[in-house]
């Protein structure tokens, strides 16, 4: 029992059971009012994606306890997994036969043909969470934006998996739920992308101590506090304008419910955070505000039920 508690942590379950959460709600409560006539094959369809994209996920996170063990033991020594409760032998073993696994169920989804562009995506991601883990999160900004990508793509994947490669190269804008369903991807990719690259910083400012240590010029370490700080306020002040622009926008069409639920759980931690920034200077400060970031990213997920009602 204690195995699988460790094995859980190694893959940080909770983070699966957001993509779980966004890719279900956005295929049930957004695709499939927009498209009603959408058989069963589609829904098994999605079934199986779902599962390749939390194994790469999954992946993902071993082989980069993997490659940051060490600087783990610096940052957060109570929480190491790998070495210490499951050997590194072991935990690439399993990174290698989750990844395979994720393609070959790709494989038996999707007709290479026609979604060739789901097979390269997943490769892709594969191999980003690799030198992510090796090397590009020990860049300036780099490591920052590959994870922000990946979070978006996260959510982007579920429209574009229901469309053939034809389909992307020729859209048909002029019918409206290709249109609503589009615009809502976008929409909920740029919030996953940029809460995402907000987190990032503040874990990057959590671990300047390890970072530093072991050589890598993370932003608050190339830049500095202070700098660091306004890059975040940039980035939180850009999403809550956005945010308050949209319901702006939607409260004429009578949807003040989803305009409260957005005010209420999403711009207040977002503002939370943004008051709070200033006064932050420990691990335990930054640790609080990401945990604020990722309620506004949790509510943010959850306000996409909204449209089973809406259409």
């Amino acid at each position: 029992m204690k195995l699988l508690i460790h094995f859980l942590r190694l893959i940080r379950w909770p983070n699966l059971l957001f993509i779980l959460l966004a890719e279900c709600l956005f295929h049930f409560c957004i695709y499939k009012p927009l498209y009603p006539l959408a058989g069963q094959e589609v829904d098994f369809r999605f079934y199986l994606m779902l599962l390749s994209n939390v194994f790469i996920a999954a992946a993902g996170y071993m082989i980069n306890d993997y490659f940051d063990v060490n600087i783990d033991q610096i940052n957060k020594p109570s929480k190491v997994v790998v070495g210490a409760f499951i050997s590194r032998r072991w935990v690439i073993f399993w990174h290698l036969i989750l990844s395979v696994f994720a393609i070959y169920i790709s494989t038996i989804v999707f007709p290479f043909k026609t979604f060739w562009h789901i097979h390269l995506s997943n490769l892709l991601a594969i191999l980003l969470l690799w030198f992510y883990s090796t090397t590009f999160k020990k860049n300036f900004l780099v490591g920052n934006i590959i994870i922000s990508v990946l979070t978006a793509w996260s959510i982007a994947v579920v429209y574009f998996s229901k469309l053939t490669i034809q389909e992307i190269l020729q859209p048909n804008i002029s019918d409206s739920a290709n249109f609503k369903f589009a615009k809502l991807t976008l929409l909920y990719s740029a919030f996953a992308f940029i809460l995402t690259l907000v987190r990032e910083a503040l874990k990057d400012l959590e671990d300047m101590e390890g970072d530093e240590k072991f050589g890598c010029t993370t932003l608050p370490i190339k830049w500095g506090l202070k700098p660091t700080k306004v890059y975040l306020s940039v980035w939180l002040i850009v999403v809550i304008a956005l945010l308050l622009i949209i319901q702006m926008v939607v409260i004429p069409f009578g949807w003040w419910l989803s305009a409260l639920y957005c005010l209420v759980f999403i711009i207040t931690p977002l503002v939370i955070v943004f008051y709070k920034l200033p006064k932050s200077f420990t691990n335990k400060h930054f640790n609080e505000l990401s945990t604020w970031v990722k309620v506004a990213m949790l509510f943010g997920i959850l306000s996409i039920a909204f449209f089973y009602f809406l259409f």
